[in-house]
């Protein structure tokens, strides 16, 4: 892990960050931590607290302890006892045991509802930055001594620099780099999550999926009877493009897993009576730089991996903390900061990115054919001696 925080400013910069998600808020607080004034910068109205769970681990587990988050993690999380895929009868046809998570990972690993997390990364800076909800950067113009930015409500403000934080699909980089076409690359999925109060039937602490030929139906059960569905199917670029309200989501999951047989019939009849569902395309973000001038990306707007990665989150958060740390050690000279940033982080997210796409194939099979051998695949993390081998692949 990068240590830092050798030089404090005597005077900090002032720093625009687009997008409250996980990247923007972690950054904020280790700017914060360096003598900055940053100010978060959020489309949304307030904090989304929706969306899916995440599997959390590894460098970004370690972030989040630095923040002093670890005891909010151990009580926000879950300790899934077993992944387990079955047929159209609730029949077990593969998975493995979270036990070989544990022998590698030992207690610093859990399960977690991004909305959760966001919340906990946000409320440790809260009344200490300046956030604006409900507002979006319009346009952005560098000159000598900083970026004069145009928010869509707050008029007209000097920055020293601007950070785009805001995700996939950030207007940042849009803005600032060309259009987000560009730069995206799409897998070739959609996925989709909502909850449910009182389904049944439960089974706590298994997250159960049911996979057929290009789709994958799975479910988790949440405190307070709440129950977690994923969606994830193939999908044609028409369709992940378009703009989708919360009709046309429930309009495209009933087409796409009315047939799919197990539980799909109750779920998308309970689906009825969702007010909120999360729905986007996997795509990643592949760009020639993450710096132009006085403006740097992070998170999923620099160089999303996807779903398929299975640690996004916590790359988020490391990529806040490098640059961070970055801009702590390298004074005025943000540009040799922006540079040693993407330098240390580059071929680190390259790597999680091919590594994705090559997984993606096997993540949700074309055939009836694939799902039965990447079922059988799975069971082979249950061989003692075996499993390390199988972890580190995927």
């Amino acid at each position: 892990m990068y240590y830092w925080y050798t030089q404090w400013y005597k005077e900090g910069m002032k720093i625009a960050i687009s997008g409250a998600g996980i990247a923007g808020p972690t950054l904020a607080y280790w700017l914060l931590r360096a003598g900055h004034e940053p100010v978060l910068i959020e489309q949304a109205p307030e904090l989304r607290t929706g969306g899916y769970v995440v599997d959390f681990w590894g460098l970004g587990f370690t972030v989040a302890e630095r923040m002093g988050l670890r005891p909010r993690l151990d009580e926000e999380g879950y300790k899934q006892r077993e992944v387990r895929f079955v047929d159209e009868r609730s029949h077990k046809s593969g998975g493995f045991s979270t036990d070989v998570f544990g022998d590698l990972l030992g207690d610093r690993f859990t399960t977690i509802r991004r909305g959760a997390l966001v919340k906990m990364i946000y409320e440790a800076l809260e009344g200490r930055v300046e956030t604006l909800f409900g507002d979006r950067i319009l346009a952005m113009a560098e000159h000598a001594d900083g970026v004069t930015v145009t928010l869509d409500q707050g008029g007209v403000r000097e920055f020293d620099l601007v950070i785009g934080a805001d995700g996939l699909h950030s207007s940042v980089r849009a803005l600032h780099f060309g259009p987000n076409p560009d730069y995206e690359t799409f897998l070739g999925y959609a996925v989709a999550a909502f909850e449910i109060e009182g389904y049944r039937p439960r089974d706590e602490g298994v997250y159960v999926i049911h996979p057929t030929a290009s789709h994958q139906l799975a479910r988790m059960s949440l405190r307070g009877d709440r129950t977690l569905f994923l969606f994830i199917f193939r999908c044609d670029v028409e369709r992940a493009f378009a703009r989708q309200s919360v009709g046309d989501v429930r309009a495209l999951l009933r087409e796409e897993f009315g047939g799919v047989g197990w539980e799909a019939g109750q779920i998308l009849a309970q689906m009825e009576s969702v007010e909120e569902i999360y729905f986007d395309r996997m795509s990643q973000i592949h760009m020639p730089s993450w710096h132009k001038g006085r403006c740097v990306l992070i998170g999923d707007a620099a160089a999303a991996v996807s779903l398929l990665a299975g640690e996004g989150t916590g790359l988020a958060m490391v990529e806040a903390y490098v640059l961070a740390g970055e801009l702590g050690r390298a004074g005025d000279d943000y540009g040799r900061a922006f540079a040693e940033y993407e330098r240390r982080l580059r071929r680190f997210l390259e790597a999680k990115q091919k590594t994705a796409a090559r997984f993606a194939s096997t993540f949700v099979p074309k055939t009836e054919f694939g799902v039965w051998v990447r079922n059988t695949a799975t069971k082979v993390m249950n061989i003692p001696g075996l499993a390390d081998c199988s972890w580190a692949r995927v």
